[in-house]
C-alpha cells in the first residue's frame, strides 16, 4: 500500500463508515472529535456485537480459528503484507501497547493480523512481513485463499481494492473481548507522531478486559504531543553503529535534503549506501540527513546495522526521529521518503521511495 493513502484515506473511511453505520449499526456512536489527533486515538464503540468467526492459516502454515481464543482479549488488525505506509504504524502500535501493558498481560491477549493485500496472500508473504517488523513470534499473521480472505473482509467491513496497481484498504484494528464480542474499532491515523498516543489508547482499552492481577496500575492517558515545524530548528540524536550518539541540529534556515527511512523499508542498506557514496563525492552539496523514523522500528539494532554499513564517518548525517513528529512535519507518507526543502521550510520536491542520487541531484538543481 504505497504513498497515496493520505489522499484516499477519507474515501476509505467513508466506505467503512457506510458499512458500520448502515449495514452493521453501532450500539454506541463515536464521540464527536474535539481535535484531529485525540479523536483518532479514541476509536469507536462496537457495543459488544459477536465477532464473526473465521479460520485461516498463520505465518507458520498452521490453521487458526478466531473462536479458539475465547477467554483471551484479541487485538485483530487488517494489514497489507507488502505495506510500507500505514500498516507498520498499526502493527507497531500493537507491540507498543503490549509493552505498556507489561509481561503479565501476554498470557491474556492474542495479537492477530489478517492479510489485506489480494495480490500477496501466500504464507511466505505474511511470514516476510512478520520477520521484517519483529513480529514473527509475537503475533499470528493470517492468510488464506482469496475467497476465504474476501469473506473475512466482508464480515468485518474492510474495504480492499487495487487502484492503479496500488493496494487500498481500511486500516482497521478491532478489540475483541474474551467473550468473543467486538468492543471497539480503531482506524490508524497514519501520522507517525501519533503512534505513541494510539498505542496508549489501545493499551487502555485492552486493560479493561484483563484479570485484576494482570492489569497494570500505571497506564498513562493517551496524550498527543506538540507539533514540530520544519520552520524551526530541531536537534536529533545521531545513529551510530553502537547506538545513539550526540545530537545534530537540523537548521531551519538552510536548504537540506531529508531522507526518511526505517530498517524494515525495502533496500534500506543499499539505498543508504548509494546516498552516502554520492554525498561523499559532492562535499559542496547542501547537508543530507538520513532520518530513521525510530518509533516504527521494533528496536534500534537493525537500524544500527544499517548505520554500520556506511562506515565510521558517513558523509550523510544519520539521525533518529524518536517520536515520528519530524516525519509528520515534513509530510512523510511512506518509507523511504525524500524531501528537498529550502531555507524557508518549503518542500520544493518530494519523492516516494529510493531514487538514484544523481536523479535526486538533478531534480534539486532544477528547483
Amino acid at each position: 500500500m504505497r504513498a497515496r493513502w493520505r489522499w484516499w484515506l477519507l474515501g476509505v473511511l467513508a466506505a467503512a463508515n457506510l458499512y458500520v453505520w448502515v449495514v452493521r449499526p453501532l450500539v454506541t456512536p463515536p464521540a464527536a472529535p474535539a481535535a484531529p489527533g485525540p479523536a483518532v486515538t479514541q476509536g469507536s464503540s462496537l457495543g459488544g456485537r459477536p465477532a464473526p468467526d473465521f479460520t485461516l492459516v498463520d505465518q507458520f502454515g498452521r490453521r487458526v480459528t478466531l473462536s479458539a481464543f475465547r477467554g483471551k482479549t484479541v487485538v485483530l488488525a487488517f494489514v497489507d503484507s507488502m505495506c510500507t505506509t500505514i500498516c507498520p504504524l498499526t502493527t507497531q502500535s500493537m507491540l507498543d501497547a503490549m509493552a505498556l501493558l507489561g509481561p503479565k498481560a501476554a498470557a491474556h491477549v492474542e495479537l492477530l493480523g489478517v492479510d489485506a493485500n489480494p495480490d500477496a496472500i501466500s504464507v511466505a508473504d505474511v511470514r516476510r512481513y512478520s520477520l521484517a517488523h519483529g513480529l514473527e513470534r509475537r503475533w499470528l499473521f493470517l492468510t488464506g485463499s482469496l475467497k476465504e480472505l474476501q469473506a473475512v473482509w466482508k464480515a468485518y467491513g474492510i474495504y480492499v481494492a487495487v487502484e492503479h496497481g496500488q493496494i487500498d484498504h481500511t486500516p482497521a484494528l478491532y478489540v475483541i473481548s474474551p467473550a468473543g464480542r467486538e468492543e471497539r474499532v480503531y482506524l490508524t491515523s497514519g501520522q507517525y507522531g501519533l503512534l505513541g498516543p494510539e498505542a496508549a489508547a489501545l493499551a487502555a482499552e485492552v486493560a479493561r478486559f484483563l484479570p485484576p492481577d494482570a492489569r497494570p496500575t500505571n497506564l498513562q492517558p493517551a496524550v498527543v504531543p506538540p507539533l514540530v515545524h520544519r520552520t524551526t530548528a530541531v536537534a536529533l540524536p545521531t545513529l551510530t553503529a553502537r547506538g545513539l550518539g550526540a545530537a545534530v541540529t537540523v537548521a531551519a534556515d538552510r536548504p537540506r535534503l531529508m531522507v526518511f527511512w526505517a530498517s524494515w523499508a525495502p533496500d534500506a542498506v543499499a539505498g543508504l549506501k548509494a546516498l552516502n557514496a554520492w554525498a561523499a563525492a559532492h562535499p559542496g552539496f547542501p547537508p543530507v540527513y538520513a532520518v530513521d523514523v525510530a518509533d516504527t522500528e521494533p528496536g534500534l539494532a537493525a537500524a544500527e546495522r544499517a548505520a554500520r554499513a556506511l562506515g565510521p564517518r558517513p558523509a550523510v548525517r544519520v539521525v533518529v526521529d524518536r517520536t515520528g513528529q519530524v516525519a509528520d512535519a515534513y509530510d512523510v507518507q511512506d518509507l523511504p521518503w525524500i524531501a528537498w526543502v529550502d531555507g524557508k521550510g518549503r518542500i520544493l520536491w518530494q519523492h516516494d521511495g529510493w531514487a538514484p542520487p544523481a536523479t535526486v541531484a538533478a531534480r534539486v538543481a532544477a528547483r
